[in-house]
């Protein structure tokens, strides 16, 4: 099983910026892909980024391309979600998941998740 927390949600300026993490508690979580998710009140989960085994590869929603980079360390079994120039539609809840299908991984195939950390962006 892999157990993920998600921190360092919170609220931010239009304009600003705000770094998530997602700690992970599992021995191989080098084998794992991770990925970032948000949902906004009222809509659905949508997928953010997400980024290969080892960091080498990511690949991004055309929505937060350019403003948000996804890295990870491996050796603190860490996934980090860097959100530059916030807007006000970026408010939701961030959800870091991880899948052990082999890159490029599908977007349906994340099956474990973590319970979420709340960013709300004012305008």
């Amino acid at each position: 099983q892999v157990q993920l927390v998600e921190s360092g949600g919170g609220l931010v300026q239009a304009g600003g910026s705000l770094r998530l993490s997602c700690s992970a508690s599992v021995r191989t979580f080098i084998t794992f892909a991770m990925g970032w998710f948000r949902q906004a009140p009222g809509k659905e989960r949508e997928f953010v980024g997400c980024i290969s085994r080892i960091g080498r590869s990511t690949y991004y929603a055309d929505s937060v391309k350019g403003r948000f980079t996804i890295s990870r360390d491996n050796a603190k079994n860490t996934v980090y979600l860097l959100m530059n120039t916030l807007k006000p539609e970026d408010t939701a809840v961030y959800y870091c998941a991880a899948t052990a299908a082999t890159w490029p991984v599908r977007i349906d195939t994340f099956d474990y998740w973590g319970k979420g950390t709340l960013v709300t962006v004012s305008s």
